[in-house]
């Protein structure tokens, strides 16, 4: 009777120890299909990178996916955003590289000058080094100047940067400078000429044209969409196939004023190297079910962003073409050898 008893106890401890581990793990938080813990279930922050000043295109993109991933609830943690200014998102691309291998806690939002920094000898790291997640909006570029500038067309402009070059100072940040280089190759003009003066961002470009700083600047539509619909700026073209609408739908496109230039700039998230395929996949999901809800489809209409999402071998293989693309333009405009 004492052996049986004593079995009959190891039976029952074995039942409650079991019972305890199920108990214990279903508080840990939800798991995925198979067993495997659902890798953002902690609560914890994740950073939103934005790879320069508040202001910016990669600032923009940033701030309208928190907005939308937060009133559309579709993430169950705080998303805050964390801008690194440095070097056209080479300072922020270097410490996600070297800092963050293998974390889910950062993602950041990254563009051409991921490729045209390395390609120009201005960054160690290119898109290869990082975790390459979603692409998520094409921007297309816009040529401006002070609303009491004396360039009414695009062709103005280009002509005196033709024929005076150093004495007209173009303001562009980063990777803006290739297709300005193009609009003036195109031209006739020598892109090695070009007085370009280097900027973080739409903000600090928009405060040296008001203060007259420089005759002209080159970004992306969203960087200078308030500053056009209120006057401040003349638009003098937009590099897109096609005309924009609303701020932009009465400025011409290159194209239209026989400058043969069409120039975009893509968007995208990124992780850490070696980032858990787990963290790649939620945040694919995620981002994808973000671009669908009206939220989004409002701000990229107010931004003048053309949604266009991709993931896995689309995306690397739209990375491989287009950063052949621009290694192209960078040796046509003298940029690199």
């Amino acid at each position: 009777m004492k052996k049986k008893a004593f079995m009959m106890f190891i039976v029952c401890l074995t039942f409650v120890v079991a019972l305890a581990g199920c108990s214990s793990s279903s508080t840990d938080g939800p798991t995925k299909a198979g067993g495997e813990k659902e890798v953002y279930a902690n609560g914890k922050p994740v950073n939103i990178v934005a790879p320069a000043s508040p202001g910016s295109g990669w600032d923009l993109t940033a701030r309208a996916l928190v907005e939308t991933f937060t009133k559309e609830k579709l993430v169950e943690f705080p998303v805050p955003v964390l801008n690194e200014p440095g070097a056209v998102g080479a300072v922020s691309l270097s410490q996600l590289v070297t800092q963050n291998k293998g974390k889910v806690d950062r993602i950041s939002v990254t563009s051409t000058p991921i490729m045209s920094n390395y390609l120009r000898g201005n960054s160690d790291y290119s898109y290869e080094d990082a975790t390459m997640i979603a692409r998520l909006i094409t921007e297309y570029y816009t040529v401006v100047v002070p609303k009491d500038s004396k360039y009414k067309t695009l062709k103005d402009l280009l002509a005196d940067v033709k024929e005076k070059g150093q004495a007209i100072p173009v303001g562009a940040s980063g990777d803006d400078q290739l297709p300005f280089a193009l609009l003036v190759d195109e031209t006739g003009g020598n892109p090695k000429n070009i007085k370009f003066v280097s900027y973080e961002g739409g903000g600090e470009i928009t405060n040296a044209l008001l203060n007259g700083d420089l005759q002209a600047a080159v970004s992306g539509v969203s960087e200078f969409s308030s500053q056009i619909e209120a006057g401040e700026f003349r638009a003098l073209a937009v590099l897109s196939e096609e005309r924009l609408e609303g701020a932009m739908k009465d400025v011409p496109t290159a194209i239209e004023q026989g400058v043969n230039v069409s120039f975009g700039n893509w968007r995208g998230i990124m992780g850490p190297p070696e980032m858990p395929q787990e963290a790649v996949t939620y945040w694919q999901d995620t981002i994808e079910k973000a671009l669908q809800t009206n939220t989004w489809k409002e701000l990229a209409e107010k931004n003048q962003w053309e949604t266009t999402f991709m993931k896995d071998e689309e995306f690397q293989k739209y990375l491989k073409e287009t950063n052949d693309s621009i290694e192209t333009g960078l040796q046509k405009t003298g940029q690199i050898k």
